[in-house]
């Protein structure tokens, strides 16, 4: 696959909310993961982690109100899109998050991703 492909491939599954589906098709074993200072959980490597973290961050949350996923763009190996949600967390209310993720590929697969908010 592409960057384009692998970059529009993510923004679909991620817009159906399958989020795992994506992290398994899309992401290489070895992938890493960074979120800012402000996450309980700043960096992780290896694709168990990453389905891991995202399974505390679900835990985390009381109800999805609704999501906005940009169209991706892309430049050489990597692409960004913007992503903004509209949740309610548990012991902290509902707000809107809003963060820039920023993907590289290499081989047809994802082997980082960042994220900014």
């Amino acid at each position: 696959m592409t960057t384009q492909e692998v970059a529009n491939r993510l923004v679909e599954l991620c817009r159906m909310g399958q989020i795992e589906t994506a992290q398994t098709e899309l992401f290489a074993d070895n992938a890493t993961s960074t979120e800012t200072d402000m996450a309980p959980v700043k960096h992780v490597e290896g694709l168990a982690a990453i389905k891991e973290k995202g399974k505390h961050f679900m835990s985390m949350v009381e109800e999805f109100h609704g999501s906005e996923i940009s169209e991706p763009m892309v430049a050489g190996n990597a692409f960004a899109i913007t992503w903004a949600m509209d949740v309610t967390m548990k012991d902290r209310g509902r707000s809107m998050m809003q963060e820039v993720c920023v993907y590289n590929v290499k081989d047809g697969k994802i082997t980082s991703e960042q994220f900014f908010y």
